[in-house]
């Protein structure tokens, strides 16, 4: 399956070249700011060369920043700019896409200091945080205030609100809520001319300008850095009301997502693990799923009462009538949270069967059933293990790799890097993405070319040129 022209590259990215006056940086933040900790020992900077991208060449930063206040970013970025040094931003290191691994030479800010809630407004349902914060702190915070936070990747316990910023974060509510872009309504960011902007506030409608908090947003750090969000909060939901259905086919999946779609349910999960992942999570966590079903689909319900109850009921005979082998419901709020946290971590139930890889793919929703379909052929066709689980009420995917931990790494890169370009291929050829949530950073930019167009990328670069003329903020990612 192919797009009629050949495959871009699938290497590994290389670090960038050690730019600008290193030491004479250091020399002048030691002088100029000597408030600022700076981390130099070799196992800091180590310990920061990677996130959690896999198969990726990185470089060792010269330095490791640890800002406490916008004020010190602001000066970083100056001195930065100064002395010709890129920057590299960085939060708990959680990304699958290299956007914050270290690059050679270059100074990696680490947001982690900045970690505050500054404000939870209740007559605006807003929470001003700093961007270190980490996003299941904040969902406990604005919680403890009777309040939510919707966002919620996968990684939540670990990731941070700046990281999610940085990719426009999903999670398994994005089919009701949508992603982390949808949730901001202000940001406070440094420019790459170490100038102070706020955009936004706490305005629901605000056309001033140009849309510049989305462009920001998603941007992996190379237009802007961003040092205070200001983001939208919803009065707490009452506990889930929760469905699990189980399939023979794939096409009968897709077919109650299309039902749910087009009777004009919303639930605020709809999710989906294909056999293999419906095994390895049923070896680890004993919940007791249809081991021999082809699909299964998670449907929550967040509305109140009757209506959360009606809108499963609803969702049940759309299962029904597409052909569900088996459907059940949770007995109670407690047995809801359990059966979530078993898709939660059906990355990690995976990883118990071998080497685990995931990937991040997206198709129309009409499309599910043929990219599913699309990736069983792959997987037969390059000899690998993919189990898929993902967002099936926005069509993102995650299809993941599964290599045996006796194989040498070197055969089963070779065949994986195969595999992944054909399932880029596949979600391209049917009005796709090859990435839904996890961004371009340094793994995917080979495609993104490929998925936009020359026209597109010209925008693009002249966006990035106009912000950030010296090319100093996170160079080499997104656009290469």
């Amino acid at each position: 399956m192919t797009l009629g022209d050949p495959a871009p590259p699938h290497a590994p990215a290389t670090p960038a070249p050690v730019r600008g006056d290193g030491p004479g940086l250091l020399a002048a933040i030691a002088e100029r700011e000597p408030s600022i900790r700076i981390l130099v020992d070799p196992g800091a900077r180590e310990s920061h060369r990677r996130d959690e991208t896999a198969w990726l060449e990185t470089g060792l930063p010269l330095a490791v920043a640890e800002p406490a206040t916008t004020a010190q970013v602001a000066a970083l970025v100056r001195l930065c700019a100064e002395f010709g040094v890129p920057i590299v931003p960085r939060g708990a290191g959680t990304g699958l896409s290299g956007g914050s691994a270290g690059i050679e030479g270059a100074l990696t800010i680490s947001f982690m200091r900045m970690a505050r809630v500054l404000e939870i407004d209740h007559a605006n349902l807003t929470v001003t945080t700093q961007p270190g914060i980490v996003n299941a702190d904040l969902k406990a915070a604005v919680a403890a205030e009777g309040l939510f936070y919707a966002p919620d990747p996968a990684s939540y316990e670990t990731c941070t609100i700046g990281g999610n910023l940085g990719t426009n974060a999903g999670g398994l509510c994005c089919v009701k809520y949508g992603v982390t872009r949808d949730a901001v309504l202000g940001l406070e960011i440094v420019t790459a001319a170490g100038t102070v902007v706020r955009l936004g506030g706490k305005n629901i409608k605000d056309v001033a300008g140009y849309a510049l908090i989305p462009l920001i947003v998603g941007s992996q750090g190379t237009l802007a850095l961003v040092t205070e969000a200001t983001l939208r909060l919803r009065v707490a939901p009452p506990p889930h009301t929760t469905l699990l259905a189980f399939f023979p086919t794939i096409d009968a999946a897709g077919e109650a997502v299309a039902a749910m779609t087009m009777g004009g349910l919303v639930p605020v999960t709809l999710e989906l693990m294909d056999r293999i992942t419906v095994r390895a999570v049923d070896d680890v966590h004993h919940l007791g799923l249809d081991r021999d079903a082809a699909a299964m689909l998670l449907v929550e319900s967040d509305l109140p009462g009757a209506a959360g109850i009606a809108e499963i009921e609803q969702a049940d005979v759309a299962c029904q009538t597409a052909g569900a082998s088996m459907t059940m419901r949770a007995a109670d709020a407690v047995e809801a949270d359990w059966l979530r946290a078993g898709r939660r971590l059906a990355y990690r139930a995976l990883e118990e069967m071998g080497v685990a890889r995931m990937e991040d793919i997206g198709v129309p929703r009409s499309r599910i059933p043929d990219m599913l379909r699309a990736i069983e052929l792959i997987a037969a066709n390059h000899r690998v293990t993919i189990g898929t689980f993902g967002h099936a009420g926005d069509g993102n995917l995650h299809p993941t790799f599964v290599l045996d931990r006796n194989e040498p790494e070197a055969a089963g890169l070779e065949r994986i890097m195969g595999a992944k370009a054909a399932l880029y291929e596949a979600a391209l050829a049917f009005g796709g993405t090859v990435t839904g949530e996890h961004g371009i950073g340094a793994s995917r930019q080979a495609w993104l070319h490929r998925q936009r167009g020359e026209d597109a990328m010209a925008m693009m670069r002249a966006v990035k040129g106009a912000l950030d003329p010296a090319n100093l903020l996170n160079p080499g990612r997104v656009l290469g």
